[in-house]
Order: structure tokens, then C-alpha cells, then sequence
């Protein structure tokens, strides 16, 4: 896959690649904390909306170089994941999805309000700069391979973590809280902390879109966008680690290249949505996963017949 990713922005939009790419690490931040610590947040967008108008107006109005205004959106998001976990690990179950639902919805009327964020339009043109002033990113195949590097990165972070003892004691905990509980483990500090991680990689997400789109807006932080990384990451395969990029490709393809149909397209991923829940339970990922194994089971059977067979002249 890292092969393909690097011959593909010859072959498509580097930028569309790109933006397939954000919304890819969007999704794995969210897998990271439903898929693995079983707790539905309703209110991711308040951490990429919040990644992506710190970074877009830190860029523009300060002049910052692209990394430092990335790292300054990733640290925002993180604090707000700090600030929103610490209240709403409290509760679980619908309780914890409408929590985080609702301070969501705080960071999207202090987007709608403040002067700095431009209010309905956002805040446009956003420049991209120089990396640590040498790399022009306003080239496309400099941003793409940019925006590359950062998910490969983050993507072998998720992996590390969810293969970590922290990230098994966050698996145990989903499937059953009290038992890690009376095994001594501090679940609470544990799910703080994946929250915090989730927020952080959500606004380093959001940092990531703002450069590439050169734009911060109100979609950011829309209780929708939480929604479509829900949908990013079920369509994909909630517990996998590569089902956010086939999820992302899906969703952003239909997007972007079906954008003339107006509302169909919101039509045409609910219709998508339905069929993967219905035929692929796992996602895209868990049944290519299925049919490949069905293939090797039926090349196993086809072949023990043969490892029987008496050799020529027995």
C-alpha cells in the first residue's frame, strides 16, 4: 500500500490524494476510541474543527511556518480532549455520545461568533508556507507527500499503541470494564488518556486539512462532520486499523467527483452506508478479509485430494 500511495499522486489529483489522506487519520483517531475503548463520541468534530481554524488562522495572521501552526492545532485539540474526556468519561453508553455531542456544539457556536474565525466564511486562502523553510508546500505533490509522511507516522503510532499493554488493558476494558477494574487497573486514567490521544490525532487531522483545502469553516466543526467520520470509519471497518482509508477513499471520492449531483450525494452514502452494514458487518476491510479466506479455504480443499493421491506406480 505504501508503494501505491507513492506512485498514485502520478496518476490522480495529488490534492484530492491528500485530503483522502486527513480524513483517513480523522477516522483512525476516531477508531482509536470506539473501536478499541468502545466509547462513541458524537463530538469529534470540536477537535478537528478546532485543529484546523488554530492552525489556518496562526498560518495566516501570524505567519507562522506550517509546522509550527500544525503543532500549535494539534496542542489546542489535545487540551480541549483533556478539558472534554476529564467530563465526559463520567458517563458511559448514550450518556457519554450526547455529553461529547453537546460540547461539541460549544466549540461550533465559538467558531460561528468569534471575529477570528471569520465567522460563516471561515477563514480562506490559507497559506501554506515553506517546511522548516525549505520545502514549497504550495506544490501539490509536496503537500501530498507532506500530509504522507504525517499519516504513515501516525498510523504506526495507532499501531504501536493498540498493540502496547496499554492498548490491550483499553481493549479489555470494552469488552468488560469491571473485570480490569478488579484486576487493579486504573480504567478511568485509561480511557483519559486514549481520549486525549484520539482529540489530539483528530487535530492534527484537521491541521493537515486546513493546508491542504486552504480553508477553515464552519463544516469543520459541524456536528455532521462527526457524523461522517462515523461513517468513514463503519464503512471502512470500526476495528481495523486500515478500514479508515478505504472508508475515506469511498466518502471523499463520492464527494468530490459527484459533487454536481447536489443532495444525491448525501442520498448516495446513506445508500452505501446501509449496504456495507448490511453485507459487510465488519466493513470493507473485515469482508475483503472474509472473501480472501473463503478463496483459501477452497484451494485447501481442492488440494488435499492431491496430497493423498498415490504417486505412479504404487
Amino acid at each position: 500500500m505504501l508503494a501505491f500511495a507513492c506512485v498514485a499522486p502520478f496518476f490522480i489529483y495529488p490534492l484530492f490524494l491528500s485530503k483522502v489522506l486527513c480524513f483517513a487519520l480523522f477516522g483512525a483517531a476516531f477508531a482509536l476510541l470506539a473501536g478499541h475503548v468502545g466509547l462513541l463520541s458524537f463530538g469529534h468534530a470540536a477537535y478537528f474543527g478546532a485543529g484546523a481554524y488554530v492552525t489556518a488562522y496562526t498560518a495566516k495572521a501570524w505567519a507562522l511556518p506550517p509546522e509550527l501552526a500544525i503543532l500549535l492545532g494539534t496542542g489546542v485539540a489535545a487540551l480541549f480532549g483533556l478539558l472534554f474526556g476529564w467530563l465526559a468519561i463520567r458517563r458511559s453508553g448514550i450518556y457519554f455520545a450526547m455529553v461529547t455531542l453537546a460540547l461539541s456544539q460549544l466549540i461550533f457556536f465559538v467558531a460561528l461568533q468569534a471575529k477570528w474565525t471569520g465567522g460563516e466564511d471561515g477563514i480562506q486562502a490559507v497559506p501554506r508556507g515553506r517546511l522548516f523553510g525549505l520545502v514549497d508546500l504550495e506544490q501539490p505533490l509536496a503537500i501530498y507527500f507532506f500530509t504522507l509522511v504525517v499519516f504513515v507516522a501516525c498510523f504506526l503510532l495507532i499501531r504501536r499503541i493498540t498493540s502496547s499493554p496499554f492498548g490491550q488493558v483499553l481493549k479489555a476494558t470494552a469488552q468488560n470494564e469491571a473485570r480490569v477494574i478488579s484486576l487493579g487497573y486504573k480504567v478511568q486514567r485509561a480511557k483519559l488518556l486514549a481520549f486525549v490521544l484520539s482529540a489530539a490525532l483528530a487535530g492534527l487531522a484537521g491541521s493537515m486539512k486546513a493546508l491542504v483545502v486552504k480553508l477553515a469553516s464552519l463544516a469543520d466543526v459541524h456536528w455532521s462532520m462527526s457524523g461522517e467520520v462515523l461513517l468513514i470509519s463503519l464503512i471502512g471497518g470500526l476495528g481495523s486499523l486500515l478500514g479508515p482509508i478505504f472508508g475515506s477513499f469511498v466518502l471523499i471520492g463520492i464527494g468530490d467527483y459527484l459533487a454536481a449531483a447536489g443532495a444525491w450525494v448525501t442520498v448516495l452514502q446513506g445508500l452505501i452506508f446501509v449496504f456495507s452494514v448490511l453485507l459487510f458487518r465488519r466493513g470493507l476491510v473485515g469482508g475483503l478479509d472474509d472473501l480472501f479466506g473463503w478463496f483459501a479455504r477452497r484451494r485447501g480443499k481442492a488440494a488435499a485430494p492431491l496430497a493423498i493421491r498415490p504417486a505412479a506406480g504404487e
